[in-house]
């Protein structure tokens, strides 16, 4: 039998969005969806990232769940397993991308020499100690609100879901605010991203994280998003000091940003709502 040529297959198909989404989720994540498209179809969608983002969130609270309420693991141990997974399940893609960036700020030079610097195999104490740094006080962040939600409210778990989304916000508001490399992957998100599919995207992830924070007080689930916004911006800002363009890396390093001040922002707004110190 004739083997099909798909060398065309891209081309021959109309867009779609929901082949676009199940994608992106293929690319960013090792869930087995396993649907597969051109980067640039993938891209197209690059401000839903954040909504479908939830999803791991979502994942990632089930875990939190169940260590504490049918396990009895402590907080920190949760924290922990809880941050794990979400480096592993999204392929600790983002975390090499924070680990790189950090080699390449440390590093004094021009942007070239810093740029070459992060596309070299190996890691430097720069990167180590950034992700080091970055990832103790991630899970710390995670430890403390696993305590509020069972000293507090057993719903303030639900704000792992909120922080996760808002990770993606920290990606997709270092896309708005960047100048794309010339090569590289990255560059195709930051080229489509517009201000429209920005904010659209930004308002939905406000309804959903005061959606999930409501029986709290909806506030605190706003104050996430914001957070998340906050750690791309800084991101952005960093890179286009140092590199003057922005990167795959310097991509991963705003989703990484973005949910550490998502849930640092949170846990403030938690501490001065509660009055409670655990």
């Amino acid at each position: 039998m004739k083997e099909e040529n798909n060398d065309d297959y891209f081309e021959k198909q109309k867009p779609s969005t929901l082949r676009s989404i199940g994608g992106l989720i293929t690319f960013s994540t090792i869930l087995p969806l396993n649907v597969y498209t051109s980067i640039e179809e993938l891209a197209r969608v690059t401000w839903i990232w954040p909504i479908i983002n939830g999803i791991v969130g979502f994942l990632a609270t089930i875990i939190a769940y169940i260590l504490t309420a049918f396990f009895h693991f402590d907080a920190l141990l949760t924290a922990t397993i809880v941050y794990g997974f979400l480096l592993l399940i999204n392929g600790f893609n983002h975390f090499d991308g924070l680990m790189d960036f950090g080699d390449g700020v440390m590093v004094h030079g021009n942007p070239q020499k810093k740029l070459s610097i992060m596309k070299d195999p190996m890691t430097g104490v720069g990167g180590i100690s950034t992700g080091f740094i970055v990832g103790a006080i991630t899970i710390a962040a995670f430890c403390s609100l696993i305590k509020y939600a069972y000293a507090v409210d057993i719903n303030l778990i639900l704000l792992i879901i909120v922080a996760e989304i808002a990770a993606k916000i920290g990606l997709t508001t270092c896309c708005i605010c960047s100048s794309p490399s010339t090569e590289g992957i990255g560059k195709f998100f930051i080229e489509n991203m517009n201000l429209t599919n920005y904010l659209t995207g930004l308002i939905i992830c406000w309804i959903i994280a005061a959606a999930l924070s409501i029986t709290t007080a909806f506030h605190i689930g706003i104050i996430g998003i914001i957070g998340g916004a906050f750690g791309g911006a800084l991101t952005a800002l960093i890179a286009k000091k140092h590199l003057k363009i922005a990167n795959g890396d310097v991509l991963g390093t705003s989703n990484e940003l973005g949910r550490l001040f998502s849930l640092i922002g949170m846990l403030i707004v938690i501490s001065v709502s509660f009055h409670a110190l655990i």
